[in-house]
């Protein structure tokens, strides 16, 4: 049950939510896809504060503009489409994205590297598979059609194991690119491509906010009120320019918090972090 009390604090999800949510332009079209919640309740939040007119395509129903009455468990759900506009087909989405308007898609992976390439294929190299992944789901074709794309990630926090060592998700390479971002596994720019997209803008995680610099190299924008940059770079495996204007992140206000507590009553978007995760907190001005 929701509280009657003005919310004065916000949780680690809920800021990650609404940083996500700051990524998505007034008046574009924008897909989110089947399986992140907190991608889910980002868009929902954008077109109830700052972009009125984004035209909102849900993943599994494809139902544009839906008006679910809660986030269900499952984002294959007939409750996700409820109350949208129309639907489209599949293949339909795909069309968009190749004609060049679709203008932000969300994406993720278990590698994400320093130019945005995302592999949610495979680890291991062609003589060695270590573990087979789900693979990409079409977002290897819209990596290069969609205008921008945001990068997400619940797990840039990369605990050391029993002998030490840890398994970075951003990480200096990727072992197989399933995601386009900035430079080819050839060391292409993407400048120099054909694609219709310009790549991923901004990388959402569980410690720090980063945007991309004119070479495509992500680089360190904002921190979070518990994190510090000796944080994000013992998690991170890669070196990092770091923004001169480095600050902390702004959070929701109460009433954004109000809309998303309300539109996911059940919590799902707590799937996508850890235990200790949950238990973040940071105090509300005001």
């Amino acid at each position: 049950m929701l509280s009657k009390t003005k919310p004065t604090t916000c949780t680690l999800g809920e800021l990650m939510i609404y940083q996500i949510s700051k990524t998505i332009e007034d008046g574009i079209l924008a897909f989110h896809g089947f399986g992140s919640p907190l991608v889910q309740l980002a868009l929902h939040l954008a077109k109830n504060n700052h972009a009125p007119n984004l035209i909102l395509v849900a993943g599994a129903t494809y139902g544009i503009n839906p008006k679910p009455p809660f986030l269900t468990p499952t984002s294959n759900d007939l409750a996700m489409g409820w109350g949208a506009e129309c639907s489209i087909e599949i293949d339909e989405l795909f069309d968009v994205a190749a004609s060049g308007r679709m203008g932000r898609m969300f994406l993720s992976g278990l590698q994400i590297d320093k130019w945005g390439n995302m592999n949610v294929t495979r680890l291991g190299d062609d003589k060695k598979l270590n573990m087979k992944l789900p693979g990409g789901g079409g977002g290897c074709n819209l990596s290069c059609d969609v205008e921008n794309i945001t990068i997400w990630t619940a797990a840039h926090r990369a605990l050391p194991n029993a002998k030490g060592r840890r398994r970075y998700r951003l990480t200096e390479s990727c072992d197989y690119i399933t995601n386009v971002g900035h430079l080819t596994s050839d060391n292409t720019p993407r400048k120099q491509m054909s694609y219709l997209g310009k790549g991923p803008d901004n990388i959402v995680t569980d410690l720090a906010l980063f945007d991309f610099d004119d070479d495509g190299h992500a680089r360190l924008i904002n921190l979070y009120p518990d994190t510090s940059i000796a944080d994000v770079k013992e998690s991170t495996g890669f070196k990092f320019p770091i923004d001169e204007n480095l600050s902390v992140c702004e959070l929701p206000d109460a009433a954004m918090i109000e809309f998303i507590r309300k539109l996911d009553p059940m919590k799902i978007h707590e799937r996508e972090l850890s235990n200790n995760d949950r238990n973040r907190n940071f105090a509300l001005k005001g």
